[in-house]
């Protein structure tokens, strides 16, 4: 199969109510990429990936940069959407249709699209921190994870994002702020909880001939995706995510590497407990010993300061996750920068990981 490489990739400032319409947004990091890029106008896709309800933005966004493209459409799948984006990206450029694709993460806090209203299964506890208790609950009493490990994810990835000028939160945070701060839904509190906010990040993928002209090409080597359904009743076993197990092992297989090579990873910490289960479902740490990884110092673990300290635009997410690790993966990542990156991953979730995502980078 033809290869598919990120050119350039661009991230705005997360904030919490940035007064800019859905469009603005997403047009602050896309002039950067095409910018950086040198390819002007020229882009052959867009695509835009949000849970915002406005009609043809996609389209509304390539008129604003002066775009024509062939290929034109919004992706929304939720906290997935952004790495969704991006595999739609990386077919049409491997299928031949397209020799370039911008892809566009953008989202306000304010979305109407933002959450997931209809799952019955959920009963009256439809917001997401509710299915996070039960995740860390079922993954205590199985391994005895405890709530001092999920807080020191918190911990971790907040002096992560003090580093990071468009994190949301730039403050690092001690164990004792993360223990005793609001409790939400026993255990979680509200430190071990990510928040909603503005934001958007571009990358701008490119065929293999059209990236051998630029400087620093990062290849998309492994793709892995699975959906087990969207509501609270596919999640099964609450001590794994089938769907972030599955798609790990697809990424790896099609890039041929193992866990052990990866130098650096955007892992899912929409919820500190989620990092901790993600470390065992893409095998960095054996099953049950997830909350014992959290102080390992072997994979560089999302240095922009993940969802926790980056905040959450949902439909951006997944774009920015992917962001970081190819400007680590280009040595661009300014104070945050981890020496000797070759191979990276992104994991990327939905809905209470009725979906997930799995990409591996390389240089």
């Amino acid at each position: 199969m033809p290869r598919v490489a990120i050119a350039s990739a661009s991230s705005s400032q997360f904030t919490k109510e940035s007064g800019k319409s859905i469009f603005e947004l997403a047009c602050e990091p896309s002039i950067k990429v095409l910018l950086e890029s040198g390819i002007g106008k020229q882009v052959d896709a867009v695509l835009v990936s949000t849970c915002a309800t406005d009609q043809y933005s996609s389209t509304i966004v390539s008129e604003m940069l002066g775009i024509k493209p062939k290929v034109s459409h919004r992706v929304d799948n939720l906290c997935n959407s952004g790495t969704n984006a991006i595999a739609s990206a990386y077919s049409l450029i491997a299928s031949g249709l397209c020799e370039s694709a911008l892809v566009v993460g953008v989202e306000k806090a304010t979305s109407a699209g933002n959450r997931l209203v209809w799952d019955l299964t959920r009963g009256s506890f439809n917001f997401p921190v509710h299915w996070a208790s039960m995740f860390a609950r079922a993954h205590m009493r199985r391994y005895g994870t405890t709530e001092e490990q999920m807080a020191q994810v918190s911990v971790k990835n907040h002096k992560n994002a003090a580093k990071n000028p468009n994190a949301l939160f730039r403050k690092p945070v001690s164990l004792h702020d993360v223990m005793n701060s609001k409790k939400i839904a026993d255990p979680i509190k509200l430190l071990d909880c990510s928040a909603p906010c503005d934001g958007a990040s571009a990358v701008l993928l490119f065929s293999e001939k059209k990236a051998k002209k630029t400087e620093e090409p990062v290849w998309i080597n492994g793709i892995g995706q699975q959906t087990n359904g969207a509501s609270f009743a596919s999640a099964g076993d609450l001590t794994e995510l089938d769907t972030a197990r599955k798609a790990a092992k697809e990424a790896y297989s099609m890039a041929g590497i193992k866990p052990s090579q990866v130098d650096i990873a955007e892992l899912h910490d929409a919820f500190t407990i989620l990092e901790i289960i993600a470390y065992e479902d893409v095998g960095f740490a054996p099953r049950g010993k997830g909350g014992r990884f959290v102080d390992q110092d072997e994979i560089a673990i999302n240095t922009r300061g993940g969802i926790l300290g980056c905040g959450h635009p949902v439909g951006a997410t997944g774009v920015a996750q992917v962001t970081e690790v190819a400007l680590q993966l280009q040595g661009r990542a300014g104070k945050r920068q981890v020496g000797g990156c070759r191979t990276g991953i992104v994991h990327n979730l939905a809905a209470a990981g009725s979906s997930a995502t799995v990409m591996v980078l390389g240089v």
